[in-house]
């Protein structure tokens, strides 16, 4: 067998061939990736239900003064009640930030969520509530059936395009147009 490909630091774009709902249209930062598994956040499905102020509240935190400017994106279908800020790598957790790329970090503890509202967080953030993970094998087995495209990460992805456009321009960073992708081979 051969050793696995790290893709940490890249990202999964939902191929038309993507068999579960939950994921269609979706581009997911994978921020772990080895032989035992990988784990990734969804960054464009933002939430309709929860904002930093609900979940400041929530956490017992002060409100904070922009939680209009933040909203939680749903980072995955996995541990839905679990909290992770994808933010830019200036910021780091005194307890735990894990880099994803030079420009892009992680972090899971609930100080960074605090420093947010505080005023005191990243320059620029995404809540995540949930995370996307594959067991040993299995991300490799979804990318060979064509589930998965593999992708370049620019922080201006991640960060500067509206979530509605994200798996488009994540195309097309990969020079790709979604007019050209089909679930359906057709025959001439």
């Amino acid at each position: 067998m051969e050793p696995t490909t790290q893709l940490a630091g890249k990202v999964l774009i939902a191929m038309p061939e993507m068999g579960d709902d939950r994921f269609a249209r979706s581009v997911i930062l994978l921020c772990a990736h080895s032989e035992e598994g990988a784990m990734g956040l969804m960054i464009n499905l933002p939430t309709d239900d929860v904002s930093l102020r609900d979940l400041s509240a929530q956490l017992g935190l002060e409100e904070p003064s922009d939680a209009d400017n933040c909203p939680i994106h749903s980072g995955g279908p996995v541990e839905t009640e679990r909290g992770f800020v994808l933010h830019s790598s200036e910021y780091s957790s005194a307890i735990s930030t894990m880099p994803v790329t030079p420009d892009v970090s992680l972090t899971g503890t609930l100080d960074v969520i605090e420093d947010l509202v505080e005023g005191t967080g990243p320059d620029i953030a995404l809540v995540m509530l949930g995370y996307c993970g594959w067991g040993p094998g299995q991300l490799e087995g979804e990318i060979a059936q064509n589930a998965w495209l593999v992708g370049e990460a620019p922080m201006k992805l991640i960060f500067g395009t509206p979530d509605a456009r994200k798996w488009e321009a994540a195309l097309a960073n990969e020079k790709i147009s979604a007019l050209s992708l089909s679930s359906v081979a057709g025959h001439a």
